[in-house]
């Protein structure tokens, strides 16, 4: 029941926020600009990571482009991937077993987010919070894997996202970023996962991100 009603709760924020961007779009002027960005991400499943890749942790990049409304709300749509070599392992009363099978896990989430820009002390300097809804493609691949082993599968998830822009020039910004995402129900379907030895379900979890900025 919580589940249902956090993700109720992040599925209405984004759709207000964009309703309202949309609505006022007529009255202000807009500025669309895009950005690449880098940065580390900790995995919620941490100990399903930490037993396949040997840490719950790992780089993650990725862009987009996004919309600047002159009251300080953005839509923005990004698209970024974590990746990470590992082993097939299994696991038994806690202790994980090395299969000796060389994998590749990769997790490609295609997010879209609203939010707000805070006017606040210099204008270089640009608060915002923000929200939204994403989907998460996850694989799991090996060299030798039989028929059917590989897992490739898509799943929705929300986040929540705040971060601070400073504006270099006029069209250029850099951003430090922090987002926290949930993907329920993406891992430990399978009885005999590694996932559902540990009873860790979210394929989400925590990003820190510097974003490179080209536009207003």
């Amino acid at each position: 029941m919580r589940r249902r009603v956090a993700h109720l709760w992040f599925a209405s924020m984004t759709l207000a926020l964009f309703t309202i961007g949309v609505s006022r779009a007529d009255a202000q002027s807009v500025g669309f600009r895009g950005f690449g960005e880098f940065g580390g991400t900790r995995m919620a499943a941490s100990e399903t990571f930490k037993a396949v890749t040997g840490s719950p942790s790992g780089v993650v990049f990725g862009g987009g482009v996004e919309a600047i409304f002159a009251e300080g709300l953005f839509v923005n749509v990004r698209a970024s991937r974590f990746q990470k070599d590992g082993s097939r392992v299994f696991v038994l009363n806690g202790e994980v077993f090395d299969l000796g099978i060389a994998t590749t896990v990769r997790v490609t989430p295609i997010e879209i987010s609203a939010g707000y820009r805070f006017k606040v002390g210099r204008r270089q300097v640009v608060p915002y919070l923000g929200g939204g809804v994403g989907w998460y493609r996850y694989s799991e691949t090996a060299d030798f894997a039989a028929a059917g082993d590989d897992v490739q599968e898509t799943h929705t998830g929300y986040h929540v996202l705040g971060g601070a822009e400073y504006r270099v020039s006029r069209l250029f910004g850099v951003a430090g970023e922090i987002e926290w995402s949930i993907v329920p129900d993406a891992l430990g379907q399978n009885p005999n996962s590694v996932s559902a030895a540990f009873d860790e379900t979210s394929l989400g979890g925590t990003t820190f991100l510097v974003k490179f900025i080209v536009g207003r």
